[in-house]
């Protein structure tokens, strides 16, 4: 444990992560001198750590401890035990600590944890949960994986009892393997999803659960957890916890939480939010899709379990604008609306393409995906992504071939172009390109007024969205 009232002077190794940068805010916010370095740092970070006065170095040098002078050094999850930097901060014997350490012992155990994990939803649903309790004038802090669109920010600092935080089952630093969440000290949770992910760490689903399972044996006996009930595996976990469970479901009958009448337009998505057969209150969520109205069922039964009333959860609810990057849309040219997703796993994917269909009615949707994380660029999901059911509620996929990398060996690669074989041969059109700079002509030659093209990915693909609205406008 850090004495953190010792501590003045913070300097954070690979700060320029969504996560690490967005807790330097924080730490900035709470009054702390920071500092950090990073290998390159691009906008939107940049732009957001020198709008917060934050020094950033570059590159990794030891040099950088002697300018930071810290108390205390946080060491992101991509810095490697070999950094240069790292490797002089334990040779001086700073005292340093992994991020999600220094959240959960600094800020998360002064408060109420209100931890979301899961391998869906994460980043909505925790950033749903903050709003609504700051709607509800409970005066939340709160820390997300994305900028939320009612505070331009990934966090808040706030005076309230409540902390709600994205709990990553990622590794933790290179010094510490466990889950980052188990140093979240979660007492109210919400699970919403697991089916294997992040492949370059767990071994197998068996593997994968058992980082879940942790999470729940943490929670106290008097806390509270709401699980999602349309996964197997989250019931099956969820029966692990000492503490009470409920369940919630948008299409599970027998869930204690449900969305009854549920309807999607364009406006969102309209529902009667109902407990163990009571009809609560009726709810317009502005952000639309089936797997949205799920997270807010799992928000309403964590925010019920913390003292909100109906009202306050439906009012908090119906305010809610959402998270960038999460069906967000860039602009339009041409008659053609270009939408931004964050989704990389096939059922993301999936749930994403019905949800911007209830949101555009009428729309033909083309697809276009980028396999860029460690677990969509093995071929772990071949047969997922070969589906037509993925792509159901689009008209044509368009898919980028990723670059190769050392770190997926060749024989566990996704084989780019045998989808699009399997995918054309059952009737869904499909093609495969080589770059972005490839991509965006044929998209733009296939599209017609009144279409919406998707383009998912979990980086930065290329800009596409910009060049995509400059080839339409032309």
């Amino acid at each position: 444990m850090i004495d953190w009232s010792q501590v003045k002077r913070i300097h954070l190794i690979g700060v320029a992560g969504t996560g690490m940068g967005s807790f330097a805010g924080m730490l900035k916010a709470a009054g702390y001198a920071v500092t950090g370095s990073d290998e390159n740092v691009y906008p939107p970070m940049s732009t957001q750590l020198e709008r917060w006065g934050i020094e950033v170095m570059t590159p990794y040098d030891p040099g950088n401890l002697d300018r930071a002078r810290p108390d205390l050094v946080v060491v992101g999850n991509v810095v490697r035990s070999v950094n240069p930097e790292a490797a002089a901060m334990r040779e001086r014997a700073l005292p340093h600590v992994s991020f999600p350490q220094a959240l959960g012992e600094a800020f998360i155990g002064p408060r109420h944890g209100v931890v979301v994990v899961g391998t869906h939803g994460k980043t909505t649903t925790s950033a749903m949960m903050g709003f609504l309790l700051h709607h509800a004038g409970r005066d939340p802090s709160f820390l997300v994986g994305g900028v939320t669109r009612d505070f331009d920010s990934n966090y808040r600092l706030g005076a309230g009892p409540h902390f709600a935080v994205e709990g990553d089952e990622y590794d933790t630093a290179y010094f510490d393997k466990g889950p980052k969440f188990l140093h979240y000290r979660p007492r109210t949770a919400i699970f919403t999803s697991c089916e294997l992910d992040h492949a370059d760490i767990y071994r197998d689903e068996a593997h994968y659960e058992s980082a879940f399972e942790r999470f729940v044996e943490i929670l106290p006996a008097d806390g509270f957890l709401a699980a999602c009930a349309s996964y197997e595996s989250v019931l099956r976990i969820a029966r692990g916890a000492r503490c009470r469970v409920e369940t919630y479901s948008v299409d599970r009958p027998g869930a204690d939480w449900e969305a009854r009448g549920l309807a999607l337009s364009p406006d969102g998505a309209r529902f009667t939010l109902v407990r163990k057969g009571d009809a609560l209150a009726e709810v317009l969520l502005p952000v639309g899709g089936a797997h949205n109205v799920e997270n807010a069922l799992g928000v309403a039964a964590a925010a019920t379990a913390l003292g909100l009333s109906p009202a306050e959860i439906a009012a908090g609810l119906g305010a809610f604008h959402g998270v960038k990057r999460r069906q967000e849309v860039r602009g339009k040219a041409g008659g053609v609306t270009v939408i931004d997703d964050f989704a990389h796993h096939p059922r993301a994917v999936q749930k994403t393409l019905a949800a911007i269909r209830g949101a555009y009615p009428g729309a033909r949707l083309l697809a276009a995906f980028e396999p860029r994380s460690n677990t969509s660029r093995r071929n772990l999901h071949q047969r997922e992504y070969a589906s037509k059911d993925t792509w159901a509620d689009a008209a044509e996929v368009f898919l980028l071939r990723p670059a190769p990398t050392d770190r997926v060996p060749e024989s566990e690669r996704l084989d780019v172009d045998a989808l699009v074989r399997d995918l054309s041969a059952a009737g869904k059109p499909a093609r495969a390109f080589a770059s972005v700079d490839e991509m965006v002509p044929a998209i733009a030659a296939a599209s017609r007024t009144g279409d919406a093209v998707v383009a998912m990915s979990n980086g930065a693909f290329g800009g596409i969205w910009g060049k995509l609205l400059d080839a339409l406008g032309r």
